[in-house]
């Protein structure tokens, strides 16, 4: 229910009842709001408990549909994709995921390596520009076709 309200939040809301409420009425403010989430929260078991015994197991099969839609909340565009044309699995394409990546690109390595895997097709290996990390400070270079 409160899954979004982080302690900031929380900080906030404690200093401006501080300041609304001031210090002798706070506890007593603090206290009646524990009853009344506690009362709302036996209110809401109540109700579910008395479904479940009306609806017997109909009630576990309303549930399902309900707890898919809450999985679907979580749902990102990426794992969309993923869990739509891999079946759930991410693919690797021959990339090795344990390293991080280049700042140039992919890392191509072969499976030894020593190398780059990919050849320009006539079986020697492509050549790969050396790729040196800037220096604090240093702009990157601007390439005026790409922009």
């Amino acid at each position: 229910m409160f899954d979004s309200v982080g302690w900031g939040e929380i900080l906030v809301l404690v200093v401006a009842g501080l300041f609304i409420l001031g210090p002798e009425r706070l506890p007593g403010a603090a206290a009646w709001l524990g009853r009344t989430i506690k009362q709302v929260r036996e209110y809401a078991t109540g109700a579910r408990e008395q479904l479940q015994k009306e609806l017997g197991p109909e009630f576990d099969e309303l549930r399902k549909p309900l707890e898919d839609l809450r999985g679907l909340r979580n749902l990102s565009p990426r794992a969309a994709v993923t869990r739509t044309l891999f079946d759930g699995e991410a693919p690797n394409f021959g990339v090795d995921m344990s390293k991080p990546p280049l700042r140039g690109g992919l890392d191509t390595t072969g499976s030894d390596g020593r190398g780059p895997a990919a050849s320009n097709g006539n079986g020697s290996a492509a050549p790969r520009p050396a790729v040196t990390p800037l220096s604090p400070g240093e702009r990157p270079p601007i390439d005026p076709d790409a922009t």
